[in-house]
């Protein structure tokens, strides 16, 4: 009895590959991270500043660098808080946003996110800086 041969795409599926930059996976945290009540923005550093600089607008990833593997991904992120906000709530509540987006898109589970607070700010004092 002969077999038949797998299909070209059975054939092509298991041997292609499919593969994200860190920068996709930054963007995602960063984005969840803008809908999270009581962070004020990310921080970031000087690298940061330089990527602004060479014209790729990184401010929605600023502050943020990701990690990938061929199933993983683990993120590491600085941010500022909103005085009075409860920093466990909103570590938890970003690890639930990015857990769940991460997956959606790419596939990928999120092993780690830490989450590193730079400062606490009122949100007047931190308007005043944004002008």
């Amino acid at each position: 009895m002969q077999t038949a041969p797998a299909p070209a795409s059975a054939t092509a599926a298991t041997s292609s590959k499919l593969t994200f930059e860190p920068y996709v996976l930054e963007k995602i945290a960063g984005i969840c991270a803008q809908q999270i009540p009581g962070i004020l923005a990310m921080d970031g550093n000087v690298v940061d500043k330089m990527a602004e600089s060479l014209g790729r607008d990184e401010k929605i990833t600023k502050g943020i660098k990701a990690e990938v593997g061929e199933h993983q991904v683990a993120v590491d992120m600085t941010a500022l808080l909103e005085f009075d906000a409860d920093a466990k709530a909103v570590h938890e509540a970003l690890i639930t946003a990015v857990q769940a987006a991460a997956l959606r898109m790419t596939g990928l589970q999120l092993v780690e996110l830490n989450l590193h607070v730079a400062d606490v700010l009122t949100r007047s004092e931190w308007q005043k800086h944004q002008t």
